[in-house]
């Protein structure tokens, strides 16, 4: 089904559902709010899937692999062959990301989605867009027609986890260059000096990040994306991966099932979401404030609120999955504590 058609069908979010969570919670033996995030998490889940009697059993960490051309640019301290490095490892569960899901009850779903000469493995779903993209500060990183292409692949793995019992997602990447890729994209969408959001990434010099900063200078000057048309300046300026996690978050919209927003450029993936069907934000869980300088542009774009402040900055969705057991421990307290009926309790009122 094309783009457009999808989209149109993602409904706002069910605000009955949200006042009978909000309901229970303060039912639950305790000061009105006192989880404070917690108790908004689990209402929104319920405004997305319809119902109060929220689960969160089935869970996946997809993380979405893809090369950036703008690395030529001296970009970055690697190049581009740790991406399918970390790839090959990610599908034998060796990263960070793997590790601590593997504490999370969470599988991670490693996607080819454009990585640079990658020729397949096991363990790594193929939806390839392309072979890397071009180098956004010479012209347009992909075609508009690629870009749809990989949004419609994220939104096809959302479906397909939600067919088979998935009810939370979380949307991670591993593609080196993306903190470029997403510095470009927000700076146009937010309409920023690209000084303002971009930051070292992995941990850039100074003379790398003002090659970061020229290149998406040069970049926005030569493809000249429209602010307003997300879709035009995800191709001109994107990656495969940024793509595709946008299409996670349009697919948890479509099939009611939460993404946990990651870092930086998964925060920009969500924002390009956000921009294309404002309605899509109702799948979206803010997991932590990446320690990018964009991260709290983006999640305040948003309108999101952390659940974790860390400074983490790993990537992979690993900030997502160490969300997950807070909201396991929000789900205990919301399924299962005393009422104050029961505890003979007189329940708090608002003051």
């Amino acid at each position: 089904m094309e783009l457009c058609k999808l989209l149109e069908q993602i409904t706002p979010p069910d605000e009955a559902a949200r006042a009978a969570a909000r309901k229970r919670w303060d039912g639950c033996a305790k000061p009105l709010g006192s989880l404070g995030l917690l108790e908004t998490a689990v209402c929104d889940i319920a405004a997305l899937t319809g119902g109060a009697d929220v689960e969160l059993d089935g869970r996946a960490a997809v993380v979405f692999c893809a090369d950036n051309g703008v690395v030529a640019q001296g970009v970055t301290q690697t190049d581009s062959g740790v991406t399918s490095s970390v790839a090959h490892m990610l599908a034998r569960g060796r990263t960070a990301v793997c590790r601590m899901a593997a504490r999370a009850a969470c599988r991670v779903v490693p996607v080819d989605m454009g990585m640079l000469d990658f020729p397949g493995c096991a363990g790594v779903l193929d939806r390839r867009a392309g072979n890397g993209t071009a180098d956004l500060s010479l012209g347009p990183a992909m075609s508009r027609s690629q870009a749809q292409a990989a949004i419609l692949s994220g939104i096809g793995l959302a479906r397909d986890e939600a067919e088979h019992g998935t009810r939370l997602l979380a949307a991670g990447e591993m593609g080196i260059g993306n903190t470029t890729t997403a510095s470009a994209v927000t700076a146009v969408l937010l309409g920023l000096d690209p000084a303002e959001v971009t930051g070292r990434g992995a941990g850039l010099s100074d003379a790398g990040l003002a090659r970061k900063l020229a290149a998406i200078r040069r970049g926005i000057a030569v493809n000249v994306p429209d602010p307003a048309d997300a879709l035009d300046v995800l191709a001109k300026l994107g990656g495969f991966d940024l793509a595709g996690m946008c299409g996670l978050y349009l697919g948890g919209a479509l099939y009611r099932v939460p993404v946990l927003i990651d870092g930086f450029p998964s925060a920009a993936a969500a924002l390009c979401a956000f921009r294309l069907c404002e309605n899509a934000k109702k799948a979206m869980l803010a997991s932590h404030l990446s320690a990018e300088p964009a991260g709290a542009l983006l999640l305040r774009e948003l309108g999101k609120s952390p659940l974790i402040t860390a400074g983490l900055r790993l990537g992979e969705g690993s900030g997502a999955v160490a969300a997950m057991p807070l909201l396991d421990m929000a789900l205990a307290v919301y399924r299962e504590c005393y009422s104050f009926a029961e505890g003979g309790i007189a329940p708090y009122t608002p003051q």
